[in-house]
């Protein structure tokens, strides 16, 4: 749980109260998966205005897609995470945090380690097929037609895993101060 927003002065918006370090870089890297995924958006219905008007698809489009998704979802991780908005069951916490503020804190904690050494490791076991790519000089796609390396997809992978688990790190102090104090984050 995140302390909340202190209200501006004069009608401005609020303030937050305890910025998370990373927020600037969070929100960059979810405003790139935001932008691609408008113009992938854009490309499959371009596609499909060619395949189906014009007989014309455009070559690559699926292979694209569908190699983007998983690069999108951790070009956005790290807002996510900074924002408190990674999908959670408060339920239970509710209860423990009226019952032992303490009990709340370590659950806090916890999850916030757990949640780091997780994409620490996920970033651990994507790294060799990052280098296989690089090395590798691998490509997808059909070859002579339309080729796009994987290297960069596979980046996107491991950078987006550290990213995300220097989030989880650098909000434990934040939750250790603030946990149980200023109720739901998401309210």
């Amino acid at each position: 749980m995140h302390k909340q927003a202190e209200p501006a002065a004069e009608g401005g918006a609020p303030a937050p109260a305890d910025p998370h370090p990373l927020q600037g870089i969070a929100r960059t890297l979810a405003a790139v998966g935001t932008m691609w995924i408008f113009l992938m958006m854009m490309m499959v219905v371009a596609d499909v205005v060619g395949r189906n008007f014009l007989d014309k698809p455009i070559t690559g489009v699926a292979e694209f897609a569908a190699r983007s998704v998983a690069s999108i979802v951790f070009l956005q991780l790290a807002a996510a995470i900074c924002s408190g908005r990674m999908t959670r069951s408060d339920f239970l916490l509710r209860l423990i945090g009226a019952r032992s503020l303490g009990a709340l804190r370590v659950l806090e904690v916890g999850n916030a380690l757990l949640g780091c050494l997780l994409f620490v490791a996920l970033a651990f076991i994507a790294w060799p097929e990052l280098s296989q790519a690089w090395s590798t000089n691998e490509f997808f796609g059909v070859q002579g037609v339309y080729t796009v390396p994987t290297w960069p997809f596979r980046a996107l992978i491991v950078g987006g895993s550290l990213v995300a688990a220097g989030a989880y790190l650098l909000q434990i102090p934040s939750l250790w101060r603030h946990a149980g104090e200023f109720g739901d984050p998401h309210e």
